[in-house]
């Protein structure tokens, strides 16, 4: 049995939450907002069984955070925007209309991404300098954490238009909650390098930020970025969530080392993984300094005396030269046998 839409009461869920959403009666020309498109019905969604008919909106550049798996995940005041949009930006126009399909949106989809040219967000731009309400959204979670969108949001703001931000779903925060690891402060890194030198010289920058780490990592790279992580970071804490929300949701937690094993060991892992490290303690960070001292001498000894690596090292790092000294004949005589 059908059921007729009804219009949406947004003082029933948040007063003033739509504060920005103008009135059909007293729209001013470029404005923007619409009962409905060209060949579309009234925008209307889908929730909890009832149909819903969403209210014009006000022009500008709606940045919405959509689920990052589990569909339920998405907020009213983002279904209401997705359907009273002109237009949605989407990453991948494919998933993004899984998304609507469930919720029965059907506002037209227009392809945004990384490759994205000048000419593409010249035009999304006049689109809302004419009084177009433009939704962006990313794939999964929100727009712009490693995502495209930023160069558009730079454009839309030094034209003077209205950037709207609609919260929700968000990998690197569901992550940081439910790693057991400090949250006091963070830093969010994005993706590592793809090769281990790199990824190395990366994760050496990083050690001394005093706070949770928040790294996004590809399943094929996991073991990997793990070992050469516990190899500069030494016994820190770590925590890899992997396809939070979604069916196979798995959440494990050890040492760096303990977790580079454990993967090394495995299948390759499939889905989107956040890899959170812990920031340094006082136990950690000589373990660091170790590591770096070792990395350094062996580099030296492959050019050098042992007494002229321990020396050159020393002098790098401010390490006695006597304590330098006794870890390069330790280093030589382990790789004598």
């Amino acid at each position: 049995m059908n059921r007729p839409a009804v219009p949406f009461n947004r003082r029933a869920w948040h007063t003033g939450a739509m504060a920005q959403v103008i009135d059909n009666r007293t729209r001013r020309p470029g404005q923007g907002g619409r009962l409905a498109s060209p060949g579309r019905g009234p925008a209307t969604f889908t929730a909890f069984g009832l149909a819903a008919e969403a209210e014009p909106m006000s022009a500008g550049l709606y940045v919405v955070a959509t689920p990052i798996g589990n569909l339920g995940d998405i907020s009213l005041r983002a279904l209401q925007t997705l359907a009273a949009s002109d237009a949605i930006l989407a990453e991948d126009t494919r998933v993004t209309r899984t998304l609507l399909a469930h919720y029965g949106i059907t506002t037209p989809l227009v392809s945004y991404h990384e490759h994205s040219n000048d000419a593409v967000r010249e035009r999304m731009i006049l689109r809302i300098r004419e009084g177009q309400a433009l939704a962006l959204v990313s794939d999964a979670g929100t727009p712009l954490v490693s995502d495209p969108g930023y160069r558009l949001v730079e454009a839309a703001i030094a034209e003077g238009l209205r950037v709207v931000p609609l919260p929700g779903a968000s990998a690197a925060l569901a992550a940081l909650v439910v790693s057991g690891l400090p949250t006091d402060r963070f830093f969010f890194e994005g993706f590592l390098p793809a090769r281990s030198a790199a990824r190395k010289t990366r994760l050496a920058e990083l050690a001394d930020i005093p706070g949770t780490l928040v790294l996004y990592e590809a399943p094929h790279r996991i073991a990997e970025s793990l070992a050469d992580a516990a190899a500069v970071f030494g016994p820190r804490a770590a925590t890899v969530a992997r396809e939070l929300t979604k069916l196979f949701e798995t959440v494990r937690r050890g040492t760096l080392s303990e977790l580079a094993e454990a993967y090394a060991a495995e299948p390759q892992p499939k889905g989107e993984i956040v890899l959170l490290i812990a920031p340094a303690t006082a136990e950690t960070r000589g373990a660091e300094t170790r590591a770096t001292m070792d990395d350094k001498l062996r580099d030296a000894m492959a050019r050098h005396s042992v007494k002229d690596a321990a020396a050159l090292v020393a002098g790098e790092t401010g390490l006695p030269k006597r304590d330098v000294y006794a870890r390069a004949l330790a280093l030589s005589k382990d790789a004598l046998g």
